[in-house]
């Protein structure tokens, strides 16, 4: 049935729709164009280092302003190839993606997942999740949860009220915009209580929204939250 399937709609690349040899898969151009994070990072939050500042090593907006979660791993650099493919993923139904991106967030977290109990997905408003159709981070989660074999809890947390679009707010406007905007669904909490939580999502830019996020997490019980993200906007200076 797959062949048949592959005959008549043959699978493209997620990125650029060139024919590719399995669904899901990038072509050899768009995956060469995705900057992949790999080590020197900040151990606390995974920004790229352009030097290997030695193990352990944390960036100086970690230092001054230490985050709640306990580490955040990202795939790749949030650039011109990595937005194409998300925002495709995201808004243009290439659900397809998930299974290979789950993969990506397997690699990049694989620090993080090892005692890992549960992961849970940055949720979406309900109004925004009828209008989009699916969430996107909950999409990510499962596809996780099958490479890894960690349990997920997708509907784990909620969004307690809608909030703007952050695509044009500074960090401060962010922080303000999802302060006390999330909670742990009532039903799930004993499942999360005192639990090690891999939180999903998947771009993390300021780190507002998993910050907001880990802070619920932490007061409805559990012990301790991570953070693993498809892509992430890397600061400079």
């Amino acid at each position: 049935m797959r062949r048949v399937v592959d005959l008549v709609l043959p699978p493209r690349c997620i990125g650029c729709g060139a024919l590719v040899d399995a669904p899901g898969a990038l072509c050899g151009t768009c995956w060469r164009g995705i900057d992949f994070i790999t080590q020197p990072f900040c151990a606390r939050c995974g920004l790229p280092f352009g030097h290997d500042a030695g193990e352990g090593a944390i960036c100086g907006e970690c230092a001054r302003n230490p985050p709640p979660f306990e580490r955040a791993r990202a795939a790749a650099v949030y650039d011109d190839a990595s937005r194409a493919l998300i925002l495709a993923f995201k808004h243009a139904d290439r659900t397809d993606a998930a299974k290979a991106l789950g993969g990506w967030l397997a690699r990049a977290g694989a620090d993080v997942l090892g005692d890992a109990d549960a992961i849970v997905p940055v949720p979406l408003h309900r109004r925004r999740l009828l209008t989009r159709r699916y969430n996107q981070s909950a999409l990510l989660a499962q596809a996780l949860s099958r490479a890894t074999g960690v349990p997920c809890i997708v509907d784990g947390m909620v969004r307690t009220r809608a909030t703007p679009s952050q695509g044009r707010m500074d960090r401060a406007r962010r922080e303000r915009n999802v302060r006390g905007a999330f909670a742990i669904r009532k039903s799930r909490a004993a499942a999360l209580k005192g639990r090690h939580v891999v939180l999903v999502d998947d771009v993390l830019t300021t780190g507002a929204t998993v910050s907001s996020c880990t802070r619920a997490l932490l007061r409805g019980g559990a012990a301790r939250v991570s953070v693993l993200a498809l892509a992430r906007v890397t600061r400079t200076g």
